[in-house]
């Protein structure tokens, strides 16, 4: 208890909120690694995920070896990369958070594109849609949410495994960590941890009300309430 009451006073210390090892500029470091980390992600499972759902062919395989990524640590896939050309750049960083953040993108894209009512995706061929119109207009937005808890997964998996960055000399809050280990600063570890786990839970309540936002039959549920005549 008192190992956390000084880490609350080590984040309250105005000191340790200034200069290149401050607070900010280690947040912003942390969220910028994540961030591009979690676009990559988007960019490459979500289109492959999409595709493999609506021919339902080919799923199984891609998620299993998209899976690799969750057997492998991702410190030893850092120290793998840290041997190639790329060496110490954030580029190391941003490759081992991609895949780690792949599979529950993937897999959740899958699911959600392959488990869509065949009688609506028939429905929508019947009228002449391309296969392209059908994945757009029919199971894009009946799996949204399923891919959207995928992102959320991902996005609070890589807030959460970027923290490793340190470990190879990146940049982010795990740097705090490690500063305070090195130094064996106890209050300064934990109130890095907390910095850590608090922006991974922020992470989680966005992505929780951006699903909410994005379901298909929520939507329909609000704009049935809001169009009922006054005293139904």
């Amino acid at each position: 208890m008192n190992d956390f009451l000084d880490a609350l006073r080590w984040l309250g210390n105005a000191d340790h909120w200034r200069g290149p090892d401050g607070v900010p500029t280690r947040f912003v470091e942390h969220l910028w690694l994540s961030s591009l980390s979690l676009l990559i992600v988007c960019v490459i499972a979500i289109p492959i995920g999409l595709w493999l759902g609506h021919i339902r062919r080919g799923g199984t395989l891609a998620i299993n070896i998209s899976n690799i990524g969750r057997a492998v640590p991702t410190f030893a896939v850092l120290v793998l990369l840290f041997m190639t050309p790329l060496g110490l750049s954030d580029w190391t960083i941003i490759i081992a958070l991609v895949v780690f953040g792949l599979p529950p993108v993937l897999t959740n894209t899958y699911v959600g594109v392959h488990e869509v009512d065949q009688d609506a995706v028939d429905a929508a061929r019947g009228m002449g849609m391309a296969a392209t119109q059908v994945v757009r207009k029919v199971e894009l937005p009946l799996a949204i949410p399923l891919i959207v808890n995928g992102v959320r997964l991902a996005a609070v998996q890589i807030v959460a495994t970027a923290t490793v960055a340190a470990l190879v000399a990146g940049g982010g809050l795990g740097r705090i960590i490690t500063a305070g280990f090195g130094r064996g600063d106890r209050p300064q570890m934990i109130a890095g941890a907390i910095l850590v786990a608090a922006l991974a839970l922020l992470i989680e309540a966005l992505m929780e009300i951006l699903q909410r936002r994005v379901d298909p039959l929520r939507r329909s549920e609000r704009r049935r309430l809001v169009e009922r005549p006054a005293g139904v």
